[in-house]
């Protein structure tokens, strides 16, 4: 990656400016804090916030609000294909192609690894050093991208290892308790350091309870710890970083309201602590066979749905092959997508491929799109 010769004297100044900032961490308070968080038998203990977070310079004014955001369009990549000089470069000349600005990137993902060289004590259990911050950055910013550091907070399958993992059909060992101070604790000490570490956007995935239970109005502790861990997220870091986070795209629907669901996600309450919200709307998930093969009425009834709640949103689209209906082309099912989102007024989104590969994306972006109502039937 040729750019990443020519900032090498800058991102030397960057490397010495990240040091000097983490040598404020207070080694013995961590220390403390990580031998709390491996007895796993023992109940959630209060833990300091002077022993986790580093004590960055933190600013006293609000950064601009979202809406002076210019119009934010870009893919998710996994962190080792950010960290792949030859893949990078092809998705970001791609981006520029089809008028792409944003890269979303995996800080801490669905395994718990922490891609970066971070000094939390625990993280660095749990940390591959894949991605060089203080080169990576300031390289993807020269070139105009927005750059958004993912972090999946709840899904933690190295920190279950830690501590008593939360009881899972579906995915046993996999999950931590939201509602534990330590599993919060932990993702905001880590969160802190990526907002000290130049990313425009800290989005996070993952806040919510595993699925699965009944839909009934049996889940308030669940809503509560959440929204105790976003209000957290919002005195420590609002002034730092704009705050995103991933949802179902089931909670755009008016039913979200009466928060029946068992994953404890309700989109007023994550709208007050942060700037945007990107629901994952992709119709291959829905059950409903009705739902699933209409990807043009699917995605604007529930964009719809969540704009006349007054939720500020920008989507999650899908581009990976997953249910597409045999009456639609691969390139004309994420074209309709792109046809709902915009009827509705939304210029911003995202797309999402697990592996990182939007080849299939590119071609289709590039392909004259049909009309919305062809798309759509």
């Amino acid at each position: 990656m040729e750019g990443l010769k020519q900032l090498k004297n800058s991102s030397r100044r960057s490397q010495k400016l990240l040091r000097a900032c983490f040598a404020g961490v207070v080694v013995a308070g961590l220390a403390a804090w990580l031998w709390a968080l491996t007895q796993a038998g023992r109940p959630a203990q209060p833990v300091s916030q002077a022993t986790l977070i580093p004590s960055f310079h933190t600013p006293t004014t609000r950064l601009d609000p979202l809406d002076r955001l210019p119009e934010v369009r870009g893919v998710y990549l996994p962190a080792a294909v950010a960290a792949n000089p030859r893949k990078l470069h092809e998705i970001m000349e791609n981006s520029r192609r089809v008028g792409f600005n944003a890269l979303v990137i995996d800080i801490k993902d669905n395994h718990g690894t922490v891609a970066y060289d971070t000094k939390v004590p625990l993280a660095q259990q749990a940390r591959a050093n894949l991605l060089q911050l203080d080169k990576l950055l300031p390289y993807l910013k020269e070139l105009g991208f927005y750059v958004i550091a993912r972090q999946v907070v709840f899904y933690d399958p190295k920190l279950a290892q830690y501590l008593s993992a939360l009881p899972a059909e579906r995915e046993p060992k996999r999950w931590v308790s939201p509602a534990d101070e330590r599993v919060q604790e932990y993702n905001l000490a880590i969160a802190a350091e990526v907002a000290a570490a130049g990313f425009d956007e800290l989005q996070f995935d993952y806040i919510r309870w595993p699925d699965g239970g009944a839909y009934q109005p049996i889940y308030g502790e669940r809503y509560a710890a959440i929204e105790r861990f976003l209000q957290r997220v919002y005195r420590r870091l609002h002034t730092q970083i704009r705050l995103s986070a991933d949802v179902f795209g089931r909670t755009l629907w008016a039913w979200n309201l009466k928060k029946i669901d068992p994953i404890g996600q309700h989109l007023e309450t994550f709208s007050k602590f942060l700037d945007v919200l990107s629901p994952m709307v992709y119709p291959s998930h829905y059950e409903t066979e009705e739902l699933r093969s209409d990807p043009y009425g699917t995605v604007k009834k529930a964009l719809e749905s969540g704009l006349k709640r007054q939720l500020r949103l920008r989507p999650f689209l899908q581009a990976f092959e997953m249910r597409i209906p045999s009456h639609l082309s691969y390139a004309q099912y994420i074209q309709a997508q792109v046809h709902a989102t915009r009827a509705m007024g939304i210029t911003s989104y995202l797309f999402w491929n697990p592996k990182g590969d939007y080849s299939a994306l590119w071609r289709a972006l590039r392909e004259p799109s049909e009309s919305e109502d062809e798309t759509s039937h």
